[in-house]
């Protein structure tokens, strides 16, 4: 009988191995996952950053030929 108990502790034993290396594995591959999750994350703040700079540079350069378009029409005006 107690070879039996013996047989069946070895079995649960091993399930618990296995069940533990595929967790392992998977850790892994999450590590691995986060990693490349990060890296996309952090070239879309830099290009949200380059994007928001370009976009108020865009909108300064907008603004100044309103300034000169204005002018213009203020000169075509007076003649």
């Amino acid at each position: 009988m107690s070879f039996e108990v013996f047989e069946k502790l070895e079995s649960k034993v091993q399930q618990a191995i296995d069940t533990i290396t595929l967790l392992q594995m998977e850790i892994e591959e999450l590590k691995d996952k986060n990693n490349t999750l990060s890296q996309e994350v952090q070239a879309a703040s830099g290009n949200h950053e380059s994007l928001v700079r370009e976009n108020q540079q865009l909108k300064e350069e907008q603004h100044v030929w309103q300034d000169r378009l204005r002018a213009l029409l203020g000169k075509m005006e007076e003649v």
